[in-house]
């Protein structure tokens, strides 16, 4: 028998299905998602930790959705979304013999404490490398914000030959050798990025420790992008969504009902089933939908289990996922609510009232505290001094804590999923009290201000936001799993050989983690450019 009828499910209520959701309300199409939480967002959500703080359970800082069509698009200012500018939005602590080095939106602002801090050459070389990383970064991103194919990357950075420099003479042997050390530029390890423009290593290990924000370590192939992500934050800063991480699905639920959309919470998909010329999606709780279109915006290996639940040949599954590299997680946070905020040694006094507190805090001075750190984790172990993000964003949006009290966000890589002889329940005190003790090295007294804490260990992580294994970005973000590759070449753009009407979005496909938006943007821009409504009509 059919169960409720809609022209489209989408399964998981992350901001990237609720995206994908509300284009497809926006259109007239009758839509419901499915949330396996109490609420939705996944990691895009922000609750109530301590008595009259609002804390994130995952993403902190909007990095790249600002860069992307998506907010204008659903007119998701007039739906309650507000962001304020970080600006600074990123500084690197001073060392014992250097300044703090603060990344502000204006790039002059930034270049003087570069040189403040590294010297006059080092500060020449951001201009360079802002000048040269800056159209890069944008083809990045508008490739991000398209299916992944071989013809579309070529054309995403086709034009970008005048970016790069060769010794090559001749019309056709400039052309092809900028060609070729564009690709080889693309393609290298973000050291490798690093070593060629820069000598201070306060400042290296700062635009490192930025790009690792993606998962992989800066000395693996293909991460110089990541880096050179940088450059794009002088033209859009990172921004904080006022009220927290979860203003943004506030505002992504708010565009949904006013479309007419459905969103329900805590009844997760059990099976995805073909019936006849449409799917049919069981849940938990025994109810039953029938659309023409679903969209899986859950895990690549959930949405695995649905179609095996289903009757999906159980051998190509299974040869799925063994190609799909989940990893052993990546790293765990630590929330706080303090009675200040961090007080960091030797800040500028030009710096806007709210000082460094807008700013991702990039708690690193040498790489070789990352590469110790990363070493550590690939064989299961604590890193013997964790990597640190600092996030301080009630200084910017008092709503987030009662006055005279901070929330402050405590990212820190590389921690394992998978301890060896050691199991995490037995840890999580001692490895979050060392993530604490990162900020104390740098703003010496804060340990003293904490009053309240929540761990996110990597096995908090998947259990409370369905993150399995502990990763973030779902699946590695290698670059063997990324574009036309991700999560596995035949699973990528966005559909499942013999599934018509079943697409991905989500995290473990293209373009992968982080809050961009754009892989439910792809989706539904899918859905729509195809025209197929399934059963549900407006009347």
């Amino acid at each position: 028998m059919h169960g409720t009828r809609r022209d489209a499910v989408i399964i998981g209520g992350g901001h990237n299905g609720l995206i994908a959701a509300a284009y497809l309300a926006q259109a007239g199409r009758e839509v419901e998602v499915l949330e396996r939480d109490e609420i939705p967002g996944g990691a895009v959500s922000t609750v109530e930790r301590f008595p009259g703080h609002r804390v994130d359970r995952g993403s902190s800082s909007h990095l790249m959705i600002r860069h992307s069509p998506v907010l204008d698009d659903l007119e998701l200012a007039a739906h309650g979304l507000r962001y304020v500018d970080c600006d600074p939005w990123a500084f690197v602590p001073a060392t014992e013999s250097a300044p703090p080095i603060i990344f502000r939106t204006d790039l002059d602002a930034t270049c003087a404490s570069i040189e403040n801090a590294c010297g006059a050459a080092d500060a020449a070389a951001y201009r360079r490398f802002v000048a040269t990383w800056t159209p890069r970064a944008r083809a990045v991103m508008d490739a991000f914000y398209q299916p992944a194919t071989m013809g579309r990357f070529g054309r995403a950075f086709g034009g970008l030959g005048e970016t790069a420099t060769t010794a090559r003479t001749g019309f056709f042997g400039r052309r092809g050798g900028r060609v070729l050390n564009l690709t080889a530029e693309l393609m290298a390890s973000g050291d490798s990025l690093l070593d060629e423009y820069f000598d201070s290593e306060q400042l290296k290990a700062g635009l490192a420790w930025f790009g690792a924000q993606s998962g992989p370590p800066m000395s693996a192939p293909g991460t110089a992008p990541m880096i050179g992500f940088a450059a794009l934050m002088h033209r859009i800063p990172p921004g904080r969504a006022i009220g927290g991480s979860g203003a943004l699905t506030d505002a992504l639920v708010h565009r949904l009902d006013h479309d007419g959309g459905i969103v329900s919470c805590g009844d997760p998909a059990v099976s995805i089933a073909r019936c006849g010329d449409h799917w049919r999606v069981l849940t938990r709780g025994g109810e039953t939908r029938c659309a023409g279109t679903v969209i899986n915006a859950c895990h690549v290996l959930t949405t695995l289990d649905l179609l095996a639940a289903g009757g999906y040949d159980a051998g190509t599954i299974d040869r799925w996922r063994r190609t799909i590299v989940v990893g052993n997680g990546i790293g765990m946070a630590v929330r706080l609510g303090t009675t200040s905020l961090p007080a960091y040694r030797d800040l500028p006094g030009d710096l806007p009232e709210h000082g460094v507190h807008s700013a991702l805090g990039l708690l690193v001075t040498d790489r070789a505290h990352l590469t110790r750190a990363h070493a550590a984790a690939s064989v299961g172990e604590l890193p013997p001094r964790p990597a640190v993000v600092a996030m301080s964003y009630s200084a910017i949006d008092p709503t987030l804590a009662p006055p005279g009290r901070s929330v402050i966000n405590l990212w820190a890589q590389w921690h394992p999923y998978r301890l060896a002889g050691d199991d995490w329940p037995a840890v999580a005190d001692r490895a979050a009290k060392a993530v604490c003790d990162e900020v104390d090295r740098h703003a010496p007294g804060f340990a003293e201000s904490i009053a309240h804490r929540y761990i996110q260990t990597p096995r908090d992580l998947a259990d409370e936001l369905g993150l399995i294994g502990g990763n973030i970005m779902h699946v590695e973000m290698s670059i063997d799993q990324m574009f036309m590759w991700r999560p596995t070449p035949d699973l990528a753009g966005h559909r499942v050989p013999g599934a018509d009407g079943l697409l991905l979005a989500g995290a473990s496909t293209h373009p992968g983690g982080g809050v961009t938006g754009a892989s439910g943007y792809i989706a539904a821009q899918s859905v729509l450019r195809r025209g197929r409504r399934g059963f549900g009509r407006r009347s």
